[in-house]
């Protein structure tokens, strides 16, 4: 089941999707009712695959990765990383106004660079947009990121 609504004169699309799933221990099982709303920015890059902007269920919401891409043009702001850290940190802080909150709400971080001594520069970035305590993060050098990005970012945040 499947229902699409529109925010009161803003531009947000979320819809809400339940399922349901079954869990078991030996003979005995529950059921139990997973609700999920699809969280959509018209202010951050539209996703690049068949993938969500966000997704929130239950006070959990889980952001998709986001790169340091110019909504407007879908290009890079610059090819260097703290560039692409500040448009990526940008975007997110984009995707968590259209799901009702702030950096502050964000519990934890994953950020993938194309090369790990571009760990500091993204970090003198990074930490410029929290206001407060600092979410769990791990950070790692991969091989390739998606468009040849310096850095990608995923967030989880957490609202009452």
């Amino acid at each position: 089941m499947a229902q699409a609504r529109e925010g009161a004169g803003k531009s947000l699309r979320a819809m809400t999707v339940a399922g349901w799933h079954t869990r078991g221990v030996g003979f005995s099982s529950s059921l139990f009712k997973i609700m999920k709303t699809i969280i959509t920015s018209p202010n951050a890059p539209a996703a690049l695959g068949p993938y969500s902007q966000a997704v929130r269920v239950g006070n959990t919401i889980y952001l998709s990765g986001s790169l340091g891409l110019v909504p407007s043009t879908g290009n890079f702001i610059g090819d260097d990383v703290e560039s692409q850290t500040k448009q990526a940190m940008v975007n997110i802080g984009e995707v968590l106004k259209a799901a009702g909150c702030t950096y502050d709400n964000i519990v934890k971080s994953t950020v993938l660079l194309a090369d790990i001594n571009d760990f500091q520069k993204m970090n003198e970035v990074y930490k410029t947009f929290f206001t407060k305590d600092f979410p769990a993060r791990s950070a790692f050098q991969v091989a390739n990121l998606p468009k040849a990005a310096r850095v990608e970012i995923e967030v989880i945040a957490h609202v009452e």
